[in-house]
């Protein structure tokens, strides 16, 4: 298995245990577990374009820069993972998060956007096995 495929693994992993944590109340931590999922698809993204990053914000921003400014996939998914490092930032460190069910559940969707959109390139580019 390649770094890839068990990045793109992982974060299959990681948005199943978002539904178990978000259904079971767990809202903060499913916050995070969703915003980890989206992280490994965009190194896996980022990885097949030979890049590699030791910092969440240089993920994020070379993920803009490669494949939203490039037209590579919908912008919109940069403006997701931006908002997801927020709210992970808050639902880790924050006491009072303030998140509610229809919040998480509308980032867990866009979450599962992003993973198909990103194993969808991945595979048509020929860096994934369908």
């Amino acid at each position: 298995m390649t770094e890839r495929q068990g990045l793109i693994r992982k974060a299959e992993k990681f948005l199943e245990s978002a539904r178990v944590l978000m259904d079971s109340g767990d809202l903060d931590s499913a916050v995070s577990r969703i915003y980890y999922a989206a992280f490994f698809v965009a190194e896996a993204l980022l990885d097949a374009l030979g890049l590699s990053f030791s910092s969440h914000k240089s993920v994020i921003s070379s993920f803009g820069q490669e494949f939203s400014k490039k037209d590579r996939l919908d912008s919109r998914f940069h403006r997701f993972l931006i908002v997801a490092f927020e709210k992970r930032q808050q639902a880790d460190y924050g006491i009072e998060t303030g998140l509610d069910r229809e919040e998480v559940s509308e980032l867990l969707e866009e979450a599962r956007a992003f993973m198909k959109a990103g194993k969808g390139w991945l595979t048509k580019k020929g860096f994934l096995k369908s």
